[in-house]
């Protein structure tokens, strides 16, 4: 059974999570506005590849590095600029698959994703139409949730990263982002070239690019529970608390003041609150 939010002070919004994780671990929430209150997000990179299925009448306003754009959903994946979110009466399941699994389960490679959303008509074509129609005659949360893992598992594939580009990820995502990237390459046995270029085509991102996005999730989630910027940069191990800054410029296109204080509206904490912290690919 799934596991209900409830709804948002006011009776504005449902929230819901399933019980269990989607095939190759797939994270799932669920989110629809009661109140007509609209959805309005900011979101930034993720150490994810992340699914927004749309499943109610009025489709989603994005825009991001494509520009503005209606979509039924998208896929984004890691190295995503920032991008806003917004629309009327929505009604979503979201999905964040670790970019080791994003090939097997989604069909395509993160790195063929670029910096933007990528359209689900586009991806999946026909069968994008049908999944969205098949969400929305859906009555709980719960038969929302096994259709979309049906769905993917019918993606589900054997294709993986290689082994050595696996182990990379792991160790970045295991240290917080603060491995020492010159020496991953020596650690799986490849050269520093090698490693580079693999790493990039099979997840998306350099290691130093998504050592620092993964450092990055890390230093957001202490700033959005109020702790100090200054604080937060020797917890998440910055140099200091301008690297800090800088990192979050790069991908919020805002401050860590502005991030802690005002960044979020309300519909944004609770869906946070709803993944409980941003999805990292487990260890």
């Amino acid at each position: 059974m799934g596991v209900e939010f409830g709804r948002v002070p006011g009776g504005s919004w449902d929230f819901a999570s399933p019980a269990t994780p989607g095939p190759g671990g797939a994270a799932l929430i669920g989110y629809r506005d009661t109140g007509g209150g609209g959805l309005e997000l900011r979101v930034a990179g993720v150490a994810a590849v992340t699914v927004l299925i749309e499943f109610g009448e009025h489709g989603l306003l994005i825009d991001d590095a494509g520009g503005r754009r209606a979509l039924g959903g998208f896929v984004a994946g890691l190295p995503l600029d920032a991008m806003r979110i917004r629309g009327e009466r929505a009604a979503c399941v979201e999905v964040r698959v670790s970019p080791l699994r994003a090939y097997s389960l989604l069909g395509i490679s993160p790195r063929d994703l670029g910096r933007g959303a990528v359209a689900l008509e586009d991806l999946w074509g026909p069968r994008a139409v049908r999944l969205r129609e098949r969400l929305a005659a859906a009555r709980t949360w719960d038969e929302r949730f096994t259709v979309t893992k049906s769905f993917l598992v019918e993606n589900d594939s054997v294709r993986s990263p290689d082994p050595q580009v696996v182990e990379s990820w792991h160790r970045i995502v295991g240290s917080g982002g603060r491995v020492r990237i010159g020496a991953l390459a020596e650690s799986v046995g490849w050269s520093h070239k090698r490693l580079w270029g693999r790493f990039e085509a099979q997840i998306g991102l350099t290691p130093k690019r998504a050592a620092m996005l993964v450092r990055f999730r890390s230093a957001v989630d202490e700033l959005l529970a109020g702790r100090p910027a200054a604080e937060v940069a020797v917890a998440c191990g910055y140099a200091d608390q301008a690297h800090l800054c800088r990192d979050v410029s790069i991908f919020t296109e805002a401050t860590p003041g502005s991030l802690s204080a005002n960044y979020l509206p309300l519909i944004a904490r609770h869906r946070y609150r709803a993944w409980g912290k941003f999805f990292q690919d487990p260890v």
